[in-house]
This record gives C-alpha cells, structure tokens and sequence, in this order.
C-alpha cells in the first residue's frame, strides 16, 4: 500500500514559512517543529518545510530557476483571501479571474513559492471540504 504522507517545501527559515502557511491556512504549526524541520497538519498528509543551505528560489516564470511546484487553495471568495495573502507578505503575480468572478491568481510566498487562490464555479462547500460540480 502508498500513501502520501508528506509535501515538502525546501526553504531557508523552516519556522518563517511555517508561519506563513499556517496564518494563510488557519491550521497550527506541528508541535515539536524547530529550524531545520517544520510541519502543518492536513488530516493524513503533512505540509512540511526543511531548512536547506543555499537555498535558491524559484524565479516564477523564469523557466531558469522552476517554480518546481505550487500549491492551490480553493476560496469562497477571491477578494477578502487576496487581502489576507497579502497582508501576510504574499505577492500577486498574475491574475485570471474572469468578470463573473471566478478563476485564479498567482502569488508568491514571502521566500518565492508560487500558489494560487481559486475560486471554481459550482463547488459547493461542506464540513468535509468542497464538493466539485459533475464534469459533463
């Protein structure tokens, strides 16, 4: 049997980013976390970050230095999230949403990682997490 147990984010302040990405989630930093290893809980898989020397980041959309990965949250709505982002040292790279409302925008975290906020048309949003419309 496989299971994904972590994703990890290469990063030269463990706790920094941890810090981030918890505000941004709302979910705790891992107990026991420290500088050279860092965790935030999602159920079964961990969002963790390591600390690594020399650390370079992603020049997002230089192709020279990859993004290598992002992350994509799916939001109720786009404009009080991309306040909160920002107001917690997110940059805004590109947007694409669309004068209904929906679509996305690209942002980077305080170190360079690209994420997205998204917000897709009929999803439906339970204790459980959202449920996406049926794709016909």
């Amino acid at each position: 049997m496989l299971r994904l147990t972590d994703f990890i984010i290469d990063c030269p302040d463990t706790m920094k980013l941890a810090a981030f990405y918890s505000e941004v989630t709302g979910r705790p930093i891992k107990e026991g976390s420290s500088e050279d290893w860092a965790g935030i809980q999602f159920g079964e898989i961990e969002l963790a970050f390591i600390r690594v020397d020399d650390y370079r980041a992603p020049q997002w959309p230089d192709s020279e230095h990859p993004k290598q990965f992002h992350l994509d949250f799916e939001v109720d709505e786009i404009e009080p999230e991309q306040r909160r982002v920002l107001d917690l040292g997110a940059t805004l790279r590109q947007d694409f949403i669309g004068p209904n409302g929906y679509g996305w925008q690209v942002y980077t975290d305080p170190i360079g990682h690209p994420f997205c906020l998204c917000r897709n048309k009929g999803v439906i949003w339970t204790d459980q997490g959202p449920v996406w419309p049926e794709r016909g």
